[in-house]
């Protein structure tokens, strides 16, 4: 198992050990003793899975608010994705950074999020089984979302976003700015 750290404060990619050869792959792709010992203390409590038919879904960008906040493992079990995420943690030496990630099924790579961070993806390719373990249950009056086309964040999609596959929730999100003054998260308290 390798950990790496990111440019984003407290975010992880995770690479576990995959065994291949003619018939396929094997990968342990959780174990809470083995992420303890890097440190990675969570008790994950759900899991989660989403299909995209199609190249070119967007999601998010998501979070949970208060109590209900999320540390999330994810990974791309089939196909492959741009995975975003933005730190919404006030006080964070990196406040209002994004970073884009490629996970992926050749890649094996996972991400951890932390709480506070705002989290989507945007999918390359048609057919992406997306999987995310989550250390707090799903609460939907503490959903929370930021604008994926915040002019602001100028989050670099590699697709044209005006033509976007997304909900209508999605496309409603504030942008950070107008989010900032009921933003809870702060960084170092949660």
């Amino acid at each position: 198992m390798n950990v790496i750290d990111t440019k984003l404060q407290d975010v992880k990619i995770i690479e576990m050990d995959v065994f291949g050869d003619h018939r396929g792959f094997f990968t342990e792709s959780y174990s809470k003793e083995k992420f303890a010992e890097k440190g990675l203390d969570f008790d994950f409590v759900q899991d989660n899975h989403s299909l995209s038919s199609e190249a070119g879904v967007l999601r998010g960008l998501h979070f949970q608010k208060g109590e209900a906040a999320q540390t999330k493992l994810i990974r791309v079990v089939t196909g492959a994705v741009l995975d975003v995420i933005v730190d919404i943690r006030k006080g964070s030496p990196t406040y209002g950074q994004w970073e884009g990630y490629i996970l992926s099924e050749h890649n094996h790579r996972q991400l951890l999020v932390p709480k506070g961070y705002a989290h989507g993806f945007v999918t390359l390719t048609p057919n992406v089984n997306f999987m995310y373990k989550c250390d707090n249950y799903y609460n939907a009056p503490a959903d929370g979302g930021i604008a994926f086309d915040d002019p602001d964040l100028a989050i670099d999609w590699p697709i044209d976003i005006q033509k976007a596959i997304t909900s209508e929730k999605d496309k409603n999100h504030p942008t950070l700015k107008e989010f900032e003054s009921e933003n809870p998260f702060v960084y170092g308290e949660i």
